[in-house]
């Protein structure tokens, strides 16, 4: 096929259903100087869920151009066309491959919004095709994967942002900075909790693939498997050759913001997990009631997960609470009744021995250019890239690398786990009263939902040591296994870029 131009290939290919069998490496954009008043285009990529708030987000930022609506499935592209139509801007072009969208020299950015198991592939090709790139949390779906997208990112020169919104948000900007300031004493416990009802997804039987869906395309690096209703378009997150749980896919906003606590933090000495997928039985695969416990020395990460019916940790279903010595530091929502204020919004210090939060002290931070919310997360992106200025960046992708890789550590202990009785005398966390105090609150909200705990066991995962410099476990030849996969052919992750 060496007659063939690449874009021929690549057209003839699709065309003919079985998708593009090469790499896109080697494949170049013009490199073009973006100025302060050209219009930057970018390819939305993935337009289910997240992907609408892509679409808003960079449709509504001056000088954004939304060049490209990529998706296997082509039932999605109407809404976002009438939409994008209404508000007066040219029309996309529309692809169900994103090699079609990285051809083109004229597109600047991408922006992922795919299933995790095409976040570090997808950021991949596109540093290597020129791209900057904005990619959904988590930034990859296992470790390996996510170190080499950040290789990437630094080989091409190209400006990746991890959408974890928070680090945008002023509020927990001044909260890293109390805690950083040393005002408070040490921190003790980062705690973080993902509390969101998850009901049972119940059984489905594989299926001919409709004929909307490129299926192939979908999977993409992932093992091939039959179509199945239970994958698309939402409860890929259960399974773990496309997601992550719940730990990483809600979870990775508060694991981000908890590592974000600790100054100077990357990956932790150690990793357990317990937990399981209880309540209900189901065709899901990942936990759906999980405690992960990650330690820094001085200071440890409590990530719990609840997907069964729940009361929150003092008031809070997902959120992150920084355990002082002084006492508590977090975020609370404003709370009102016959509108008056009953509970200030914003940044707290909770004192030791009182349940009363008073505002934080303004404390100097960090942002780069940004606007708050969640848009103003996209701006800064936006932002970015007009600068050239990685350090612009809120949430660079080595961030979301770490954050990411958090997740991944603690449901690799979880995965090696070994069923165990809650009745069995060992106790998880025997030794850690913090964690014993979590597992506690746990079993005592299992019980709340009918859970005969004398009847059921749960995962105790192992204790693994974690050598952060190469990013693998000590001794734990099983656990390395987990940190990266085997990638189905042409979707594949390079073993390195250095």
């Amino acid at each position: 096929m060496s007659h063939l131009s690449r874009r021929q290939f690549l057209g003839r290919s699709v065309a003919a259903g079985i998708g593009a069998s090469f790499a896109i490496g080697g494949t170049k954009s013009s490199g073009r100087v973006i100025g302060a008043n050209d219009t930057i285009r970018i390819g939305v990529a993935g337009l289910n869920s997240r992907g609408e708030a892509h679409v808003d987000a960079f449709s509504s930022i001056k000088g954004v151009e939304i060049t490209y609506l990529i998706d296997p499935d082509n039932t999605t592209f109407k809404k976002h066309l009438d939409k994008l139509k209404k508000r007066g801007g040219s029309v996309p072009k529309t692809v169900a491959d994103v090699r079609h969208a990285l051809d083109d020299k004229e597109l600047d950015a991408i922006s992922i919004a795919t299933p995790n198991h095409w976040h570090a592939l997808m950021t991949i090709w596109g540093c290597e095709a020129g791209k900057d790139v904005y990619v959904e949390k988590p930034a990859s779906h296992n470790v390996h994967e996510g170190r080499i997208a950040v290789e990437a990112a630094r080989k091409f020169g190209r400006i990746v942002q991890h959408g974890t919104q928070n680090r945008s948000n002023p509020a927990w900007a001044q909260v890293a900075a109390a805690v950083k300031s040393g005002k408070y004493g040490k921190l003790n416990v980062s705690r973080a909790l993902c509390y969101k009802s998850r009901k049972s997804i119940g059984f489905k039987s594989d299926m001919a693939t409709p004929q909307n869906i490129d299926f192939n395309l979908w999977t993409g690096p992932a093992p091939e498997h039959p179509f199945n209703e239970n994958l698309v378009h939402y409860n890929w997150h259960w399974f773990w050759d496309y997601g992550n749980g719940d730990i990483g896919n809600q979870g990775v906003h508060e694991m981000d913001k908890a590592r974000w606590l600790i100054p100077g933090a990357t990956l932790p000495q150690s990793v357990i997990s317990v937990g399981g997928r209880l309540g209900y039985k189901d065709q899901g695969q990942t936990a759906n009631t999980q405690i992960a416990v990650l330690d820094y020395g001085d200071t440890q990460i409590i990530f719990e997960v609840r997907g069964l019916p729940t009361n929150g940790y003092h008031g809070e279903m997902v959120g992150n609470f920084a355990h002082l010595d002084a006492g508590t530091i977090t975020v609370q929502k404003e709370i009102k009744e016959k509108g008056k204020v009953i509970q200030q919004g914003g940044p707290v210090f909770i004192p030791k021995g009182s349940d009363k939060g008073e505002p934080l002290p303004k404390f100097e931070t960090s942002l780069g250019p940004v606007t708050d919310g969640e848009k103003g997360h996209f701006a800064n992106f936006i932002a970015a890239v007009r600068s050239r200025k990685v350090d612009d960046l809120n949430a660079d992708i080595l961030e979301g690398h770490y954050s990411a890789a958090l997740c991944h550590l603690a449901n690799i202990s979880y995965r090696l786990g070994k069923p165990t009785p809650f009745n069995s005398q060992a106790k998880a966390f025997s030794d850690n009263k913090d964690a014993t105090e979590a597992f506690g609150r746990m079993e005592e909200h299992l019980k709340d939902n009918g859970v005969k705990l004398s009847e059921t066991t749960y995962q105790v995962g192992p204790k693994l040591v974690v050598d952060a410099k190469t990013e693998s476990f000590v001794d734990s030849p099983d656990g390395d296994k987990l940190l990266t996969r085997e990638y189905r052919k042409p979707f594949v992750v390079p073993e390195s870029f250095s």
